[in-house]
Formats: structure tokens, sequence, C-alpha cells
């Protein structure tokens, strides 16, 4: 069984430093399959990086507050701002969960998934955004992941994305990619009691609705 505090994001003991030089973590049995991906990469004029691993319940939490509070800006899927206090709570966060995870339920907890672009596009100076822009058409990093696709469809290594297409929940995020092998354990074992455990007596905003629609936040935001 899944320890629940690696799937809620409370715990860290599973993880490890893909560079030692960087802040960066990962499950610590996705280390090898990830590097053998950049060496992929390589080979084809790609610098695969993560620019976004390991995510902490606490800062999931720092991510949603903020959001929800107004200090963080909450866009629809074209992009465009959306004036929160003109929704109900419930809308409020069916908002938030179109681009931000719920505390507790991010896959990035786990450390088998992270935000991945390619280095070796990037100007000087340039400040990464994780937008559909960036990956997709004429996008700084499109050429990358038109890579992956291929490599998708053939010797993926395990990796895959869970946010590929549009299911009327999280928004696609093709920059997003899952360490299947273990990835889909920990997905089995999350469930709505794992992550309202340990919601309860959190500091999260709008906690009562969360807990009161939770069934469908999993249901659509999720299981992928």
């Amino acid at each position: 069984m899944a320890d629940h505090d690696i799937l809620t994001g409370s715990t860290e003991h599973h993880l490890r430093r893909l560079n030692p030089a960087q802040p960066i973590m990962i499950h610590a049995q996705v280390v090898e399959p990830f590097v053998a991906l950049q060496a992929q990469a390589a080979k084809q004029g790609f610098d695969l990086q993560i620019c976004s691993g390991f995510r902490s319940f606490e800062r999931q939490l720092h991510i949603w507050n903020g959001k929800l509070s107004g200090l963080r800006p909450v866009v629809d899927k074209a992009g465009s701002p959306i004036v929160l206090e003109a929704l109900s709570p419930w809308d409020q966060i069916q908002a938030v969960l179109r681009w931000s995870a719920l505390p507790g339920a991010s896959r990035h907890h786990w450390g088998t998934d992270f935000d991945v672009y390619d280095a070796a596009a990037m100007p000087e100076g340039y400040q990464i955004q994780l937008t559909p822009e960036e990956v997709e058409g004429a996008g700084i990093f499109a050429p990358m992941h038109d890579w992956l696709d291929s490599s998708f469809d053939g010797d993926s290594l395990g990796f895959y994305r869970p946010y590929g297409t549009d299911k009327g929940g999280v928004a696609p995020e093709r920059w997003h990619l899952s360490y299947a092998p273990i990835a889909d354990i920990y997905a089995r074992e999350h469930s709505a009691d794992v992550i309202a455990e340990r919601l309860v007596g959190s500091e999260l905003l709008l906690l009562d609705v969360v807990l009161e629609n939770l069934d469908e936040i999993v249901q659509r935001f999720v299981q992928v």
C-alpha cells in the first residue's frame, strides 16, 4: 500500500535531487529513466530539463490560497483573466482547478511527475511561462514536444502525458510528463478519503466547499 504522506505531498523521503547543484527533486526510482530520456533527447539536439518537479502539500496550498485570495491570477481556457468575485464559491474552485491541483491531490507530490522544457531553445533571459503557446505550433518548445510525441509512439521509457487531452477537467498540459510504472501505482491508491484526511484541519481556503464536492473533484480533476 502506498504511503499516504507520499500521495499527499507530506514527505520528501522518497525523493532525490536530479542535479546536486539544483533544488529540483524527483522520485529516486525515476532518476535513472529520466536521465535515459534526456540522453535520447540530446541525440536529437534537445536539452530536456525539468522546471518543476516535486511540489509539497504546503507549496500547493500556497498556490491554491494565492489564487483564491486574488494574489495570483486565475485564467480561463483561453488564457483570459477571470474575476473570481463574480463567481459562486464552487465555480471559483472549478476555475482554479482548471490549471492548479488541489493540495493533497497533485501528481507533483509523488515525484513521478514534472514539467519539462528545452533549455537549448531558450534565448538568454527567457522566462518559462508553461503556456500552450510555448509548446504548440511555432512555440519555442514545440519541436522538442513533437519529438516526444514520436518517442511516446515507440520507446517512451515509461513516460507519458497524463494531461494530453481536454476531458473537461484539467486543461491539457503538454509540458507535464509522468513516469507510468510508479505513478500508476500511486494513482490507484489515491482517493477522496486520502485527500480529505490530509485537508481536514488545514488552512485551505473554501475548505468546506471543497469537502462537500470532493468526490466530483476527484472524478473530474484528479483521476486521468
